[in-house]
């Protein structure tokens, strides 16, 4: 891929994932179409718009990722009589890159003899760790600070795609290798456990630009998306010029990380809800070895000065369950719309630096006015 095309990419797909992609329609044209004229390019059904209204509202919530410019961190550290496998680090593309990272961080424990071992976080990085762990023999306990349905992970919009993961400029090329090489086991997983149960399932996505996508809009991974197309004005009901779409997973947080819990006590795991003050309560675990999945927690207790938090909003409005595709993408502002079995998610924001975990009324009322530009004469 060309430099121009991955700086193109990086762009578009800066904040997705269980995060937040750049979006918007300020200053689009009203295009009014039939949808039903149209022959989408994996489902059979005709485009559907949203109903999106300020009133139909159920909550905002933010989420902060833990984002570090270079990439996620899995290796392990020695401390005195200790072992600390480190997990954690993810930005956007913490469930999508769960089984995948939590496989290496596994892989770090090769050679030592399986015992007791303390896994440190309860969200995805941590349950897909504990799992591994339990599979490969060890004996697992989960401390966590909150469990899974409070944490991080719980506040992702679920998008399976590797993004908002790395800054292109900082991260070095085995980074992205170990990239790869996660994201392809994660999507093997994934994909494996797809359907209801685990709150996985296939949809469209489309990219919405007033801009064209110059050449294929893809990158290393580019084989994990099938349908991927670029689609004329005159082949699309949206008041962009400019569609690219592709298909690729929904992993649902709730469902997900609910079955997951219950899968690590069905295999004799236990939970222990503990909050770590610093580095030496980690150390001070019984435990020989200990997986550190704290994700932004990773800042305080092992001096992790990369770790930044980039926030992002969500706004939750009733299910759509007509409704069978995902937009991204159109203009200056920061939108998304995902149809989930539990909500219809809009989004968002993307603040990097920013701590506070407060929706901001002012961005609902954004988040909802961008959504209803794009939809209001979409058909």
């Amino acid at each position: 891929m060309s430099t121009t095309n991955r700086q193109q990419r990086r762009e578009l797909l800066k904040t997705m994932g269980t995060g937040i992609v750049a979006a918007g329609v300020a200053g689009c044209v009203p295009v009014t179409s039939g949808t039903s004229r149209y022959q989408r390019p994996y489902s059979r059904k005709p485009w559907l718009a949203p109903r999106i209204s300020m009133d139909n509202v159920i909550r905002s919530i933010v989420g902060l990722r833990p984002y570090r410019p270079s990439g996620f961190v899995v290796k392990s550290e020695k401390f005195d009589d200790k072992v600390v496998v480190h997990n954690y680090g993810h930005g956007g593309g913490g469930i999508t890159l769960s089984w995948g990272s939590s496989a290496l961080a596994v892989r770090e424990t090769l050679g030592m003899e399986h015992q007791d071992v303390a896994v440190v976080g309860s969200g995805v990085m941590g349950l897909t760790s504990a799992r591994l762990l339990q599979d490969a023999g060890w004996n697992v306990t989960i401390y966590t600070k909150e469990i899974a349905r409070h944490s991080t992970s719980n506040r992702a919009a679920g998008q399976w795609s590797p993004a908002s993961v790395y800054d292109e400029d900082v991260a070095t090329d085995a980074f992205k290798a170990q990239l790869n090489f996660a994201a392809r086991v994660s999507h093997h997983a994934q994909t494996n456990l797809g359907g209801a149960d685990y709150g996985i399932s296939w949809m469209e996505n489309y990219f919405l630009s007033h801009e064209p996508f110059n050449g294929r809009f893809d990158d290393d991974l580019a084989d994990l998306f099938p349908y991927s197309a670029d689609l004329r004005p005159d082949e699309h009901p949206f008041p962009v010029p400019y569609v690219h779409m592709f298909v690729t997973m929904m992993v649902e947080p709730a469902t997900f990380l609910r079955r997951l819990t219950e899968d690590f006590y069905q295999a004799g795991g236990r939970m222990v809800v503990r909050n770590f003050e610093d580095r030496a309560a980690v150390l001070a675990l019984d435990e020989p070895v200990i997986f550190n999945c704290t994700g932004l927690g990773a800042k305080a207790l092992f001096g992790d000065d990369e770790l930044t938090p980039v926030q992002g909003q969500l706004v939750f409005l009733p299910p759509d369950r007509e409704v069978d595709y995902w937009t991204v993408g159109g203009g200056d502002e920061l939108l998304y719309m995902y149809p989930r079995s539990d909500a219809l998610v809009l989004g968002g924001t993307s603040k990097e630096g920013e701590w506070s975990t407060q929706p901001d009324p002012t961005e609902t009322a954004r988040i909802v006015a961008g959504h209803k530009r794009i939809f209001d004469n979409f058909g």
